[in-house]
C-alpha cells in the first residue's frame, strides 16, 4: 500500500487510512516556507503523527529522528517512512543524549496538548544546539475554541502576546510569527465543530473525552477527509486550494486565522 507524493499536498497515503486535511494543507504551506533556508542537519520532530511532513524534511537532506508517544501512531508513521524510502529515527520517548544535540526541532499542533506547556518548550529548547531552530504551530485565539478543540485533547488556544512570552521565558528569540489560514480554516473549524460535537461523549453515548485517547487519535484519525479526499484532488480542488493559499498569504500579517505558525532560534 504506496504513498503517494504530490507537490501540491505532499505525501499522502489513503489505503492506509491517512490524507492531508485542508487545514494541515494550509499549515503545510507556511512551515515549508519558513524552512525554506534552512541548511539541512540533524532534526527532531516532536509528535510526528503519521510523520508526513517529517517524510519532506527527510527527502530535503536533514537526518530525522522522530518524538511520538503513541503507539499506533508511531507504527503507522513507521510503516509508512518505509514505504516512502525515507530514513527516520522512530522513539516513543526522549533519549538521555538529546540536550544539546539537534539543529532544528519541529513541533506542530502538539503544545496545546500539554498542560505544562512552559516546562515542554523548555525541554525542547535544551534538545536545540546555541543558534538552532525551533519551528512552532499551535491553535489561536480563545474565542475560537470549539468542540474540535476538546475532541482533540487540548488545554488551550492561544493568544499572541501569551505566546510571545513563552518562548522569551524559554530561551528562544522569535524570528518570524505569523497568523495563518484565515479565512478557509476559521469558516472550516466552525463547520466541523459541530460534527465533533456530535461525536463527543453526552448522556447517549458518543466517544471518551480521555484527555490522552484524545489527543493519540488527533494526529492520525483521518476518516471523513479521506472520503473527501478525491473532491480535493479534483482540478477544481486543485483550484480552491490554490486560490485559499493565495488569500492567506494576504492576511499573515493580521491576527486573523485560526492558528500560528512560528520560527525561533535559540540564544
Amino acid at each position: 500500500m504506496p504513498v503517494y507524493l504530490d507537490r501540491m499536498f505532499g505525501p499522502s497515503a489513503p489505503e492506509h487510512g491517512w490524507v492531508p486535511a485542508p487545514r494541515y494543507l494550509m499549515r503545510r504551506d507556511r512551515i515549508l516556507a519558513l524552512a525554506r533556508d534552512l541548511p539541512p542537519g540533524e532534526l527532531l520532530e516532536v509528535g510526528c503523527g503519521a510523520g508526513m511532513l517529517l517524510q519532506e524534511f527527510a527527502h530535503r537532506g536533514f537526518r530525522c529522528t522522530a518524538l511520538e508517544t503513541s503507539s499506533a501512531a508511531r507504527s503507522l508513521a513507521r510503516d509508512l517512512a518505509r514505504e516512502a524510502g525515507a530514513r527516520i529515527d522512530f522513539h516513543g520517548s526522549a533519549q538521555a543524549d538529546w540536550p544539546d544535540c539537534f539543529d532544528t526541532v519541529l513541533a506542530f499542533e502538539v503544545l496545546e496538548h500539554i498542560e505544562d506547556d512552559g516546562a515542554a518548550l523548555a525541554t525542547w529548547t535544551g534538545w536545540l544546539r546555541p543558534g538552532g531552530h525551533l519551528l512552532l504551530s499551535v491553535p489561536a485565539h480563545t474565542r475560537l475554541w470549539t468542540a474540535g478543540d476538546e475532541w482533540a485533547g487540548h488545554y488551550r488556544r492561544y493568544e499572541r502576546a501569551d505566546l510571545v512570552r513563552l518562548l522569551r521565558e524559554s530561551g528562544l528569540e522569535i524570528e518570524h510569527l505569523e497568523c495563518y489560514g484565515y479565512p478557509i480554516t476559521n469558516i472550516g473549524e466552525r463547520i466541523a465543530a459541530r460534527s465533533y460535537a456530535r461525536r463527543i461523549m453526552r448522556p447517549s453515548g458518543g466517544v471518551s473525552l480521555d484527555r490522552r485517547a484524545s489527543t493519540d487519535r488527533s494526529g492520525i484519525e483521518r476518516g471523513p477527509h479521506v472520503r473527501m479526499y478525491p473532491l480535493l484532488t479534483s482540478w477544481p480542488g486543485r483550484l480552491g486550494l490554490m486560490a485559499a493559499l493565495a488569500v492567506q498569504r494576504l492576511f499573515l500579517g493580521a491576527d486573523l486565522g485560526s492558528g500560528y505558525v512560528l520560527r525561533a532560534r535559540k540564544l
